[in-house]
This record gives C-alpha cells, structure tokens and sequence, in this order.
C-alpha cells in the first residue's frame, strides 16, 4: 500500500508532507504577524525559538524551509543550531536571489555570479557541505532565465546542492527552467482562498516535481462559522486549520504544505494534520 503522508523529492529526498516554514523566526513576537512583518533580525526569543524547531523535528517534520533574505541569514542559523543533533534525519531548503537593503524592501536580484556567492554563504551559514534544496527566491527578469537556473546547475555539478527550486513561477516559466537543469520543487503562495497556481500544481503533479505551498492556511472569513471549512472540520472532529493542511494534502501527493507557527501547541495542531483523511465529497465541498 502506497504511504501517503511522505513523498520523496528529486526523487530520493523522502520527506513527511506536513513540513515546517521558518521565516517567522525572526525580531521579537509581537513583529512576527501579518503580511508586512520584518523578518529583519535573530529572534529575541532564541531559546525558545531553538526549542521550538527541535519540538518539530521530535514530532517526525523533517522538511524544514529557510531563505538566505530572512533576517539576513539569522534564520539559516537559528536553523542550524536547533537542528545539528537530527542533521541526518531532516531536509533543509534554503532560497537565494532577493537583496535586503532594509527591512521593509525584498529586492529580487538574480546576477548569476550573486547566486553563487550567496549559496556558499548559506553553506557556512548551515553548517554543510551540501544544501539539500536551494531554490531560486524569485525569477530576476533583468537577467535571462539561462544564466540563473545555470548557476545552480553550476552548484550542483560541483556538488554544493543537492536539489535545485523554483519560488513563485508559472508553468511556462518551471518548463524553460527545466530545459536547462532538473527541477526538483517548486514553491508559490497557494492555500484554499489562493488558487492562481492551480495549474502549477497540475502540472508539477505530473512530473513528479513538489509543489511546497507557502501560506498555506485561509485566514479570516473563508473559514468562519457556517463555511464548508467549518461544516468539514466539524464532521472529522479536527480544527479548521488542520481541515484546511489536509485539503490541501488531498489535492495533490506531491504537495507539501509548510505552516509556520511559534506556538507548540499549534505546531502539534499542524502536524496532526497529516493523519486527516478528507473523503471526496468533503473535498469537493471545501473547494
């Protein structure tokens, strides 16, 4: 029988599909909400925060996703250090192409000789040898596609990544990129109220690619009282937020939802998810 609850990126990453979002980790924990929200320094919090990652990884998350922008590469650390005893258990993505010349500007910067750079920086940051999966943060339009996706197939001949991703991208986009290096997994914005990638989502379905939807929980009114969301969770006797993780399980085997959260208890919440089974009916009414 086929286990549904881990799928294997590039093929021999076997990962739980219930993975963990990091950026959150970062400044203090009043600055850690909403859409704006710095991600600028270490957390303040740094006890807790290690505490909390390595609560995850006891827990049986093994995909853990950083980026070299969050907090300025605090938060590749912070990763490092909570994760060094199970470094052989869990998969690390990390991401580069975006500048942080302030803590409200994301620039998006994918000079290929910057990609490189910025990879052996994650290295030392992670404290490896070899980055698992190092995604391409955004796609740089004032640089052809050629020479960004070649620096991370540069990367990896030379054995520096393991597996090369995609963040934010079309379908179109992911099939030009592929035509230059395998592409192992894509991440874009995607949940139950967000469903502008569902092409994405097919079509990486259908090549064995994971898609790693990031935000991947409805806020405000899509779940509320009277709302399928609401009506399903209560037939499965789960939270709402966990009915919404396992539509999104049950959308597609290759997707990988990767809730962020500093509480424990919602951590737990999360990854009890991934035993939720939606029945087709269910799903069908959430969608």
């Amino acid at each position: 029988m086929t286990n549904t609850t881990v799928f294997r990126i590039g093929g021999d990453l076997e990962v739980r599909r219930i993975g963990y979002g990091a950026m959150r980790l970062a400044n203090a924990p009043h600055e850690r909400g909403g859409m704006t929200a710095p991600i600028w320094t270490a957390p303040t919090d740094r006890a807790e925060s290690v505490a909390l990652l390595r609560t995850a990884a006891g827990l049986g998350v093994n995909l853990f996703d950083t980026a070299d922008a969050y907090a300025l590469g605090a938060n590749e650390e912070l990763l490092a250090e909570a994760l060094h005893p199970h470094r052989d258990e869990v998969v690390i993505a990390t991401k580069v192409g975006v500048l942080r010349p302030s803590p409200t500007e994301w620039i998006t910067h994918g000079h290929p000789a910057y990609l490189r750079q910025q990879a052996e920086l994650s290295l030392r940051r992670l404290g490896t040898d070899r980055i698992d999966l190092l995604y391409l943060h955004r796609v740089d339009p004032a640089y052809p596609l050629a020479e960004q996706i070649g620096a991370l197939g540069q990367l990896q001949e030379e054995g520096k990544i393991r597996h090369i991703g995609l963040s934010e991208v079309s379908v179109a986009e992911i099939e030009a990129a592929s035509e230059i290096a395998p592409i192992a997994a894509v991440q874009n914005m995607y949940n139950l109220a967000e469903r502008g990638h569902d092409p994405v989502v097919d079509h990486t379905a259908g090549r064995g690619i994971a898609f790693v939807p990031y935000f991947p929980v409805a806020r405000g009114e899509f779940a509320a009282d009277g709302t399928p969301v609401a009506e399903v969770a209560r037939e499965l006797g789960a939270t709402r937020t966990q009915t919404m993780l396992a539509w999104l399980l049950h959308r597609a085997p290759n997707v990988l939802p990767i809730p962020g959260t500093c509480a424990p208890d919602h951590l737990a919440e999360n990854v009890a998810a991934l035993e939720l089974r939606l029945s087709e009916g269910q799903f069908k009414r959430m969608s």
